[in-house]
């Protein structure tokens, strides 16, 4: 049996072995048709290396008959390569150079190759391993449209490819999707995106796959603006599985936080749907109960300060409080407290905040340390505050008055949410009343600090306003003791009238203030 093949063969192999096959080097000088089809062709003797031989050979060789030998690539290699030269060669080549192997009888996906028409080692001849891993991604591709027949003995062997670039084809899938059924499925989805979230398409890049999860955040009352800020903040954040979503919220809500607290926590703290219920959330909370904070509290401080989620419980928050008790000496049966009048205590730099403070007030109004506890045990907020913006101003405010350092610090002892309140809409006016109105001494805020504390609209004015109008109103500097009690006791002990009477009389003054302050306005 006669075979015959044709191949490529680097030149330096054609002349390192032409004394080998002297007999049998013939070179072509033309071909009219493809010698297998049936066409014709010449052959002439040539002096001179080629890259192009013809091989006659007598023998039955079934691996040259059909060949099945495979490189690591699952590639398959011509018979006459070594499986020395397969096994040693890096990308399965052998020592074929890029211009023996890549002739005008094998076609590939000029994707497939880089500017030097060098093909990636992870991908293989034909894809590869870079298909397999497509494949894992569940990812389609296009394939480019060659139609290969048989190759004329080449490298390859017996092989034959056709691809049409009329069909996606899917890597996980035997089935070829059309390029038109793709394209309107997405152009679908998208409308759909559209027709629901228009806004967030035009600022963002919207993966179907957050659909479920954008569906079930509206029911917190989020809407598109609130996904554009989670968005910004913390992009993963949309990411998020529905059902791990879920599982967090709904646990969140199983411990108190309110159903109406949700959006306000996803939008300081987006992350919040990252951290799972059994390695972060459930042991911030058990961490939480074991200062003493009441289970019906949990859930309100969750929602002031969703930060301390994302603090290690052992190498953050328990160090906080150590330096609470050790360092600024608040009492262990006040950290409960402590934490719910102000939950950002816990994650705050607290050594520096009471050191800057501490120094401040010391040295400002001869504040002791044991007084300087007591305000922080009162009011933690005081950490927050500003020193120049907020301390300094209300300080210097009630020495404009007349109050010395010593009634100062009465005053802030005693009620050390006067450093919270607002100088223009709350100090000043209520200061004016009582000096105006209530015919009283500034000395007077050192006997009942609290007035500072009560409303002016609300408290202050009506009762003195309903006392007058009793004429039940003494003579002189009007009590500040009156305006202490609940209404019901104001109006047992100091009016001798019905609750209904006075909060009838406050209704009417209210509406009166109101119509007076729009006037002045308009």
């Amino acid at each position: 049996m006669i075979v015959f093949s044709v191949y490529t063969i680097p030149t330096s192999s054609v002349l390192h072995s032409c004394s080998n096959i002297s007999q049998t080097h013939l070179g072509f000088s033309s071909i009219s048709k493809n010698p297998i089809g049936g066409g014709s062709f010449k052959l002439k003797p040539r002096t001179r290396p080629c890259r192009f031989l013809v091989l006659f050979s007598t023998h039955s060789n079934p691996k040259i008959l059909k060949s099945n030998r495979r490189s690591r690539y699952g590639q398959a290699l011509s018979p006459y390569d070594s499986e020395e030269d397969d096994e040693g060669d890096e990308d399965g080549f052998g020592d074929v150079s890029e211009d023996d192997w890549l002739t005008d009888d094998e076609f590939a996906d000029v994707s497939d190759f880089d500017s030097k028409r060098k093909k990636s080692k992870s991908q293989g001849r034909f894809g590869g391993s870079g298909g397999k891993k497509q494949a894992e991604n569940g990812q389609s591709r296009v394939l480019s449209s060659f139609a290969v027949g048989k190759e004329l003995g080449g490298r390859n062997g017996k092989h034959t490819l056709e691809i049409s670039s009329s069909y996606y084809h899917t890597s996980n899938t035997d089935e070829a999707v059309s390029p038109f059924d793709a394209r309107k499925e997405k152009l679908t989805t998208r409308k759909i995106i559209e027709n629901k979230y228009p806004r967030l398409v035009e600022e963002i890049e919207i993966d179907k796959k957050w659909l479920p999860l954008l569906d079930y955040l509206s029911t917190y009352g989020l809407k598109e603006s609130h996904f554009i800020q989670m968005y910004e903040r913390h992009m993963p954040s949309l990411q998020i599985n529905v059902c791990s979503a879920q599982e967090r919220l709904e646990y969140l809500e199983s411990v108190g936080v309110k159903h109406s607290d949700v959006k306000r926590i996803l939008l300081r703290q987006p992350q919040i749907l990252e951290y799972k219920v059994e390695n972060n959330l459930k042991s911030h909370v058990a961490f939480l109960m074991s200062l003493g904070i009441p289970n019906s509290r949990i859930g309100q401080i969750i929602a002031a300060a969703p930060s301390l989620f994302s603090y290690s419980v052992e190498n953050s928050l328990k160090p906080t409080v150590r330096y609470l008790v050790e360092e600024v000496g608040i009492k262990e049966k006040d950290l409960g407290k402590v934490v719910q009048l102000s939950p950002q205590i816990l994650v705050q730099r607290i050594d520096i905040s009471w050191n800057t403070r501490y120094i401040f007030l010391s040295k400002e109004i001869g504040a002791p340390r044991d007084s300087i506890v007591k305000m922080v045990t009162k009011h933690p907020q005081l950490l927050h505050y500003s020193i120049d913006d907020g301390l300094l101003p209300r300080i210097n405010f009630l020495r404009s008055i007349g109050m010395r350092n010593d009634d100062i610090l009465k005053v802030l002892t005693s009620l050390t949410q006067v450093l919270s309140l607002s100088l223009e809409e709350n100090l000043k006016p209520k200061y004016f009343y009582l000096i105006n109105e209530l015919s009283n001494e500034v000395q007077s805020l050192t006997k009942y600090p609290m007035y500072l504390s009560l409303s002016l609209d609300q408290r202050i004015r009506p009762r003195h306003k309903f006392l007058v109008s009793l004429k039940k109103a003494p003579k002189g500097p009007f009590p500040l003791s009156s305006l202490v009690p609940t209404d019901e006791r104001f109006c047992q002990q100091w009016a001798g009238t019905s609750l209904d009477k006075y909060l009838a009389f406050r209704q009417r003054l209210l509406l009166k203030e109101f119509a007076n302050k729009y006037e002045r306005k308009y």
